[in-house]
């Protein structure tokens, strides 16, 4: 099995169902599966980080404080499930008027591996959007695309862009790692 530094999740489509702007925390809930998955994949590389464009509050449908219960409610379930979660990366940005932080921008990567001392080309980006496969592949990263929310519209648009895994989901994607040789 590969060891990764660190572990990068997209969160809407890869932890969670994507209904469309998730602005208040009663319409967050996890798949089923994504805490079995993190802890298997804990066993790849013990750190996690989430990477999540969050554009709803440039369009003004989300409201920062209601972003933050979300996101302490995430915090709180990695905790409880002995789960390494070093931080959320959000990036708030309208795609219109995007910085480097907005994926495929590599800005809150590079944010979080300064913050933590991560060594990118050692961890992986797992996300549903052609724009994550870019962040991490732009960082230097192994990559994998989950085809749990967007992604199965995602791998029609990767054009020349290879991720190093496609899984159905994230649990399948554990999986994959765990069986895959360094």
């Amino acid at each position: 099995m590969k060891q990764y530094d660190t572990i990068f999740l997209d969160r809407d489509g890869t932890l969670n169902p994507d209904p469309g702007y998730i602005n208040r925390l009663d319409q967050f809930s996890f798949y089923d599966y994504t805490m079995d998955a993190l802890k298997q994949l804990s066993d790849a590389g013990n750190r996690f980080c989430i990477i999540t464009n969050q554009s709803g509050i440039g369009r003004s449908i989300i409201d920062t404080e209601d972003l933050s219960e979300i996101h302490d409610f995430i915090l709180n379930e990695f905790y409880k499930h002995d789960l390494n979660l070093l931080g959320i990366y959000y990036c708030p940005d309208h795609p219109d008027h995007a910085t480097e932080n907005r994926k495929p921008g590599i800005g809150m990567i590079t944010q979080a591996a300064k913050d933590h001392g991560i060594d990118l080309p050692n961890s992986i980006m797992i996300g549903d959007a052609v724009s994550d496969i870019e962040a991490g592949v732009n960082s230097r990263m192994d990559t994998m695309l989950v085809l749990s929310g967007r992604g199965q519209d995602s791998r029609k648009k990767l054009g020349d862009i290879s991720p190093t895994f496609i899984a159905n989901d994230l649990a399948e994607g554990a999986n994959q790692i765990m069986e895959s040789s360094s």
